[in-house]
């Protein structure tokens, strides 16, 4: 078992203590507690310091169980039929000798922090061994938002915050290893997605800042890394990549969509299994990131907990319609989209062209946000993928009430639900993907799915960077 004392851990703090020019503050190499307040505003367990999630309404018996439950998600009595071959497992079935064992580190776009997930891949499952979530140092924060956007020497400065963001992944791959009790070793590899700062597939690049070679290095294990410029490469979007693992996962006898709400929402179309029709997947538009950064404007918070304050609004039926004159959300796929184009930026100028007067209050342009993530995920179902008999909802946005009710009555008549009623918690199922996926690049089998990205074909994703 790998201890505090051992000699990963000891890497880690040996990197952890060596200053890095550019980042003041070496606070920005320590792994942050997880915020007791999610952004569904639960309060923290009094045992375990953890949030206590809210469960969707009505879960049928045996689904969503949380992590280190030990209990196989199983088909909801006259309920959702469950994922099939996910399950959440002790940590203690980790140490059986058949166990395949990956971790999946995801950092996404909305800037909020790192999951990580240890994952048990073998005899076809997915089983959640265990997770980890840390929030980001407050000065890398400063660094990684600011680098959303071109400015000074952004070179240096983005190759200086790739390593402490290597280091804040070490960190937390180390104290999930141990909290655990498996050594570094049992693991097959790290599949790490990185801090997307740029995403340009008509320029031809994207760039998730990642120092991989510094995070095997650091934990003494394999990693897999840069998945997306492989399909970029070949032609494609380089996005989404997780809809090939949501078929894996969720695919039934009947059409499914699976609506993935980060600071980017996009959708995954799953046909039913014994249907010819491919499987669609699109960004359709911001999820989070343009709610989160108007509370922060106006009132210091770095997310909405739970859609309250957009619930005491009033939604603008001038705004939205101006909001949604915006020509991405009509294109059709295969489309890919970010903060180049969704940003704080782009809000001011409609703004500008609609409100000049700023008539509109703060409270009621969250409500129009919050409305307009809702709209456009709905009016893109109902654009590219009708066929959906039921709608599953992951990411973080899964957590935001005031949006999840939105969402169920722009989706309406088709049930909503979150992902933790068919067995996987909302915020996993990203981790998990990256941790599916470099298990396929180690078993040099295509990652993503030619018909969504755009690709010239199917393409093993990732650069292997062994320990």
């Amino acid at each position: 078992m790998q201890t505090v004392g051992g000699p990963a851990a000891g890497r880690a703090r040996a990197a952890h203590g060596r200053p890095i020019d550019d980042i003041s503050n070496d606070k920005v190499n320590e792994a942050q507690p997880t915020d007791p307040a999610r952004r569904d505003g639960a309060p923290p367990d009094a045992d375990t310091g953890r949030p206590v999630e809210r469960p969707p309404a009505e879960p049928g018996p045996g689904a969503g169980q949380e992590a280190g439950a030990g209990a196989a998600a199983g088909p909801a009595a006259a309920g959702p039929q469950a994922v099939a071959g996910v399950s959440d497992r002790a940590p203690a079935h980790a140490t059986a000798p058949d166990a395949e064992l990956f971790l999946g580190v995801m950092s996404g776009t909305s800037l909020d922090g790192v999951d990580v997930v240890l994952a048990d891949l073998s005899a076809g499952a997915v089983r959640l061994v265990s997770h980890l979530r840390r929030a980001f140092a407050p000065e890398l924060l400063t660094v990684l938002s600011a680098l959303q956007a071109s400015n000074r020497d952004e070179l240096h400065r983005a190759a200086v915050a790739a390593q402490h963001l290597a280091r804040t992944y070490g960190m937390a791959i180390t104290e999930l290893l141990h909290r655990t009790g498996v050594e570094p070793g049992r693991v097959r590899a790290a599949g790490i997605h990185g801090q997307t700062v740029r995403h340009r597939p008509d320029a031809g690049y994207t760039i998730q800042l990642n120092a991989p070679a510094t995070v095997a290095e650091l934990t003494g294990i394999d990693v897999v890394a840069d998945f997306r410029s492989r399909d970029i490469a070949a032609g494609g979007q380089g996005a989404p990549l997780v809809p090939a693992f949501h078929a894996a996962l969720f695919r039934a006898p009947f059409a499914r969509a699976v609506v993935n709400i980060g600071g980017m929402a996009n959708v995954t179309g799953l046909p039913a299994l014994a249907s010819d029709l491919p499987v669609v997947g699109f960004d359709c538009g911001p999820g989070n990131v343009l709610l989160d950064g108007w509370i922060a404007r106006h009132q210091g918070k770095p997310y909405d907990a739970g859609g309250d304050w957009a619930a005491q609004g009033h939604t603008s039926a001038r705004l939205l319609d101006a909001l949604l004159q915006e020509s991405y959300f009509r294109r059709a796929p295969p489309k890919s989209t970010g903060r180049d184009l969704f940003n704080p930026a782009w809000l001011d100028r409609v703004l500008g062209t609609c409100d000049p007067d700023s008539t509109i209050a703060p409270v009621d342009v969250q409500a129009t946000l919050t409305r307009l993530t809702a709209v456009s995920i709905a009016d893109a179902l109902r654009r590219f993928w009708p066929h959906a008999h039921e709608i599953v909802v992951c990411g973080g946005g899964a957590f935001n009430s005031c949006l999840m009710g939105l969402l169920a009555e722009e989706c309406a008549p088709r049930p909503l639900n979150r992902s933790d009623l068919y067995g996987v918690a909302p915020d996993h199922v990203e981790a998990l993907a990256f941790a599916w996926l470099a298990r396929e690049h180690l078993a040099r089998r295509a990652g993503n799915l030619a018909a969504v990205t755009g690709a010239r074909g199917d393409r093993i994703l990732g650069a292997h960077y062994p320990k």
